[in-house]
Order: C-alpha cells, then sequence, then structure tokens
C-alpha cells in the first residue's frame, strides 16, 4: 500500500478528459503535499491523478491478464515464454511473487491512495460547494471501482479509507462481506447523491450518477443481493441516458468513443505529453505486419460459444470480437490464422495501422469501456431471474439479443450480398423460456458472448460457484477451486504488512 504521499505535478496533469487540451500539459513543477491542495485547479489536478491510475498508458495494469486470461475464454498468446507469469497465471501455477499479481495490487491501492488523499483534503479548499460535492462524488466512485476490483481478483484484503503514515500500515485483511459493504457501497452510495447524470465539453469522461449507479448494481449482483441489484439496474435503465447502439462494434470504434452506451469508461488520447495512449492496441495486435504482440488470444472454447442458425449463420459478435482464419481482420486485409498460437485473435481493443501507425502501436485512443449499457441490462435481467421474476428477466435480456442480430440491418458489410438489408432466419430469437434454472445458464451465456474481452469473464466464473468453475475451467488441471479462487497476495505486502493473517 502506499507509504508516502509526494505529489507530481507530471502525474496531476493526467486527466482522463475526452478533450485534448485538457490532457496535454505541460510539466511545470513538484508540489509537497504541505503546499498542494489549495486552489480549484489543484483539486481538479488530483482528481485527475485519480483516473489515471485505471488506465493501460503503461504495462502495469493487467486486468486483461486476471479478467480474460485466467478464464475459459483467452489463453496467454505471445511466443513461448514471453512474459512467462502470464503464463502461470493462465495454467494457475501462481506465487506471491507473480508480475502481474505485483503490479495490479500495486496499480489498485496507488489510486486509492489518491481518492483518499482527494477525499481528505478537497474539503478544506475555498470552491463552490457543488463542485466541491462533485469531485468528492468522483473520488469516491473511483476508489469503490478500484476496491472492486480488488476483492474480485485478491478477495480478502487491507480496507484503507483514509490517509495513514507508513507506520500505520499494519492493516489485516478486512473479510470480502466488509470490503463490499463499507469500502463499495458506501461510497457508490454517497457518489450517487453528488454525480451529475451526464457532462459537457472538456469534462465528458468523467463519472456520472448512472456509473456510480450501474457500479452499485454489479456490486448487488456480485454479492447475489437480488432485489438490491435490480432497483439499482432499474434506476440506470429508468434515467433515459443510455441506449444501445444500433451495430455493436460501434463500442470498439474510436468514432463512437464516450456514445449512449457507454456509462462508464476509461480514457485514452493518442500523441499527448504527458501519455495518455492505450497500449492494448500493442499488446493483442498481431506482429506481422502491426508490431504487436498478440497476447490474450481467444480459445476454441470461446469461439464454439457463439450461437449458429440452422444454416450456419453465426451470431455476428463473433466475427466482431475474434479474428479467424476466412474473415477481414481490421484493416480490410485477409486474417491470417498464424499470427496467433490458437488461430484466433482478439478485435476489441485493436485499432488499423490508418488510425494508429505501426510505428506508434502503443499510442492508441480508443477507451476501455469498464461499463457499458448492455451489461446492466444483462445485470437486470439476471437479478429478475434470481428472484422469481423470470418472465420480466426476458425484457432486458432480449433486448441485448435484439441488438446483436439487428446488426445485420445497420452495418453494410454483413448484408452487402443482398439488395435490402435482412436479419438471417432464426439468427438469435427472442428467448422466452421461463424456467429459472434454465434462463439462469442463458442469461450466464449471453454475458460470456455479450462481454467477451471486455475483462469480464474469469470474475463471472468465479461468482457462479465452484461447480461451474471447475467445468468452466475444466481443461486447466492445475486449477482448484478452493485454493484458487482469489490470487495470492503479493509478497511485498506480506514483507512489508505484519498485520496480514493467514
Amino acid at each position: 500500500m502506499k507509504k508516502t504521499y509526494t505529489f507530481i505535478l507530471s502525474t496531476l496533469l493526467i486527466s482522463v478528459s475526452s478533450c485534448s487540451n485538457f490532457l496535454n500539459e505541460e510539466v511545470r513543477a513538484a508540489y509537497s503535499e504541505d503546499t498542494f491542495y489549495k486552489t480549484q485547479a489543484q483539486a481538479l489536478q488530483a482528481l485527475n491523478a485519480a483516473y489515471q491510475t485505471l488506465s493501460f498508458s503503461s504495462d502495469n495494469n493487467r486486468l486483461w491478464v486476471f479478467g480474460d486470461v485466467a478464464s475459459d475464454d483467452a489463453a496467454k498468446g505471445g511466443d513461448p515464454g514471453d512474459q512467462a507469469d502470464i503464463g502461470l497465471i493462465d495454467d494457475f501455477t501462481v506465487y506471491p511473487n507473480n508480475g502481474p499479481v505485483e503490479s495490479e495490487w500495486g496499480l489498485l491501492y496507488e489510486g486509492i491512495s489518491r481518492c483518499n488523499r482527494v477525499i481528505q483534503q478537497v474539503p478544506t479548499i475555498a470552491i463552490a460547494a457543488d463542485l466541491k460535492a462533485r469531485i468528492l462524488g468522483e473520488a469516491r466512485f473511483l476508489r469503490a471501482l478500484n476496491y472492486f476490483y480488488l476483492v474480485n481478483i485478491y478477495g480478502p484484503v487491507p480496507v484503507l479509507l483514509e490517509p495513514k503514515n507508513a507506520d500505520q500500515l499494519q492493516i489485516p485483511q478486512s473479510p470480502v462481506a466488509d470490503v463490499y459493504t463499507n469500502a463499495i457501497e458506501a461510497d457508490l452510495q454517497e457518489a450517487i447523491k453528488s454525480l451529475p447524470a451526464t457532462y459537457t465539453g472538456a469534462d465528458v469522461g468523467r463519472a456520472t450518477k448512472g456509473a456510480a449507479q450501474a457500479l452499485l448494481a454489479k456490486a448487488y449482483l456480485y454479492e447475489g443481493k437480488w432485489q438490491l441489484a435490480a432497483d439499482a439496474a432499474g434506476q440506470v435503465i429508468s434515467s433515459g441516458v443510455y441506449s444501445l447502439l444500433p451495430v455493436y462494434s460501434q463500442n470498439f470504434n474510436q468514432a463512437f468513443k464516450n456514445s449512449s452506451e457507454t456509462v462508464f469508461a476509461v480514457q485514452h488520447l493518442t500523441g499527448q505529453v504527458p501519455f495518455t495512449g492505450n497500449r492494448l492496441n500493442q499488446w493483442f495486435a498481431p506482429r506481422n505486419p502491426e508490431n504487436g504482440y498478440f497476447f490474450n488470444v481467444p480459445t476454441q472454447n470461446f469461439v464454439d460459444a457463439f450461437e449458429k442458425t440452422s444454416a450456419g449463420v453465426v451470431d455476428p459478435r463473433l466475427d466482431y470480437t475474434v479474428a479467424r482464419a476466412g474473415h477481414p481482420w481490421i484493416d480490410g486485409t485477409t486474417y491470417d490464422p498464424l499470427w496467433s498460437p490458437t488461430g484466433y485473435l482478439n478485435k476489441k481493443h485493436v485499432q488499423p495501422i490508418t488510425e494508429v501507425p505501426k510505428s506508434t502501436k502503443g499510442d492508441g485512443n480508443l477507451n476501455y469501456v469498464t461499463i457499458r449499457y448492455a451489461e446492466v441490462l444483462l445485470i437486470q435481467a439476471e437479478a429478475l431471474n434470481e428472484l422469481g421474476r423470470s418472465a420480466d428477466a426476458l425484457v432486458p435480456l432480449n433486448l441485448v439479443r435484439k441488438r446483436a442480430r439487428e446488426s445485420y440491418l445497420y452495418d453494410i458489410s454483413l448484408s452487402m450480398a443482398t439488395p435490402t438489408p435482412v436479419v438471417p432466419a432464426g439468427l438469435l430469437p427472442d428467448v422466452t423460456n421461463t424456467s429459472q434454472s434454465s434462463l439462469r445458464d442463458i442469461i450466464r451465456h449471453e454475458r460470456r458472448v455479450e462481454l467477451g474481452f471486455e475483462f469480464h469473464r474469469y470474475f463471472d466464473i468465479m461468482r457462479y460457484g465452484k461447480d461451474y468453475a471447475q467445468n468452466a475451467l475444466r481443461d486447466k488441471p492445475s486449477f482448484k477451486y478452493e485454493t484458487n479462487r482469489y490470487f495470492p497476495i503479493p509478497q511485498s505486502e506480506r514483507d512489508t504488512n505484519k498485520g496480514l493473517v493467514f
């Protein structure tokens, strides 16, 4: 955990705004804590720094390793032996000194530390009350999001809700239920009170009321608090702020950044100083011809999960998500399965070289969409089904399926062979099954194919319980639910925090 608090302005000026002039600032000075937190501008700079740790502008953020590679959707990819610690996670041969285990822990607690300073210091600054409340609401949302990742990756973790000196950081883990209640639910409930529904101009991309409600709905869902999850998701849906884009793939196109389907996204811009580009663009691209590393590659198991019609027409989300033989790569050329050790590459986070040149491949400008409106609909569907309201659950579930199949009506690349766009017969029909058990499986399947390679799958597998997890990860012989439900607390924390209990 963070043990010293010296703020460097080059860090504080990294923002999540969608406006480039808000991000592109020159480094001017360094501040001690005693001379910072004096003005409105400094309050916003500190808040912007709290957003920065969520970005994929550095290689320290390995959320994709835990969310995808550890799951049944993906394999490590890359060259054999390259990034060996990611391979150990893929194989569930994980020790406390594992690189991604160490880096993700440090990054998440760094984010929490920055939020804690904002929450402590901003109330002392003489600024407008509504702006002060909004800043604190954003910081609480960000702190809750960091704890949500921590508790789902590491399980019981130390909870730190205020800045402390190094000698005060011998803190034991809190039970998972307490982390949710005290460090996630409480922050989000407070954030909802002060965050606006929308932003304009340079503030687009900041946390909104809907983002806090959606994350709270997801937290309740993960806890099995079905009524609360349904209610929170329902508030997002009834707000009228969000809607599904007509074509599924638009969610992963930089031309549609911060769209009506984006509830919250980590902002990235290319060509900035300080650097704010999306490194995932290089991590997931092929080596040739794009200078990529070809990591996080889809498995055959994931490809086989997509529905097909009796005529062999596949759910269009497959080819929007996965590059496969006989189909175009993102730049329109024919994909070569030799580019990947599994024969497949994931496409959602990769941009064509017409947008990001090969020479600067690691400086992408796609956002990472943390929460999409489609997921809010699926949260509501799952919660309603678990409440025994299976017929009601069909409504949000079928909205997600409807958009997927109707991509054929709006994407000319799907329907170009016909004079009039049409949905192929039998493709992704509305679900009518109201058996709670059957619908549970259907909703879980829908989450997998709708949200694939958005870094959610492993956490879903784990929350579904031992039987589901052991079956989903049956091809990983080292996986044992009892010992691998959570990743180990890193060795560096074990060495410094003597309050931990094992």
